[in-house]
């Protein structure tokens, strides 16, 4: 560290003196306001101190923060963060997991003479459609048919194809998670079915009426939501029978 002092000493040093600046003045004749503000140079800087041009020393700067906090400028641009987790929408509802409507899908289902919502029945949920297949494909199981491959299937294809119809028969047009949350509430009636079979069998007359009444019950509830939502006023019995063909197809997995 000596040593850089040093040579930051030496740096600077000039062995030019006052004494000889001042004999050049006099000697050669030059301007006497040019010799005096040399002399006003030497007496500010002494020849034993380091001279630093005054431009290389930064400007001044007043600084009114504390240690690890710094001062507020208002001329830095501040960034849009605010630190509100308490702002932040629930997890449920950022995974489109809303249990209100849940719940009114369920009702207007259960209740096919109740007029159904447009605005909350065209939105893509798929937590009860997949909660309804699972019911279904446990409650056969528990009858002794273990028929999960045949329920998936079927839903898929049946989604496929009404997407389709219901494609070609509204102007709007309709989404394929649409379809699929529609026909999977809708799949709510025949879990009923499912589970009366677990308790008795459905191969007879009594059997075979419940389940006309059952396939009646969610082509109904499917059509109605249907032209609710994609406002399809007196198409309902066009929308009613290939959902009935298809909700057939539940039934005869749980009758037989």
């Amino acid at each position: 560290m000596s040593n850089f002092e040093q040579f930051h000493l030496d740096f600077y040093q000039s062995n030019y003196t006052i004494e000889d600046q001042e004999e050049g003045c006099n000697s050669s004749g030059s301007d006497t306001n040019l010799c005096a503000s040399r002399r006003a140079q030497a007496e500010e800087h002494p020849a034993g101190a380091a001279f630093v041009p005054s431009d290389m020393f930064p400007s001044p700067q007043s600084y009114t923060g504390q240690i690890l906090q710094p001062a507020f400028s208002p001329d830095t641009p501040q960034l849009g963060y605010t630190d509100g987790f308490d702002e932040e929408p629930p997890l449920l509802e950022e995974l489109g997991i809303n249990f209100e409507h849940i719940w009114q899908k369920t009702l207007t289902v259960l209740n096919p003479m109740k007029p159904a919502d447009g605005s909350i029945m065209n939105e893509t949920d798929l937590t009860g459609p997949m909660v309804f297949c699972l019911a279904l494909g446990a409650t056969l199981l528990m009858a002794g048919k273990v028929h999960f491959g045949y329920v998936y299937g079927m839903s898929a294809m049946g989604c496929l194809a009404m997407h389709a119809l219901l494609n070609l028969m509204s102007t709007s047009g309709v989404s394929h998670g649409c379809v699929a949350s529609v026909l999977g509430y809708c799949l709510l009636p025949m879990v009923i079915l499912s589970s009366a079979a677990v308790v008795f069998s459905l191969q007879g007359i009594p059997g075979t009426v419940l389940a006309l009444f059952i396939i009646g019950w969610c082509s109904l509830s499917a059509s109605k939501i249907f032209t609710s939502a994609l406002a399809m006023e007196g198409q309902q019995l066009l929308i009613a029978y290939p959902c009935a063909l298809l909700y057939g197809l539940f039934a005869l997995l749980t009758v037989f």
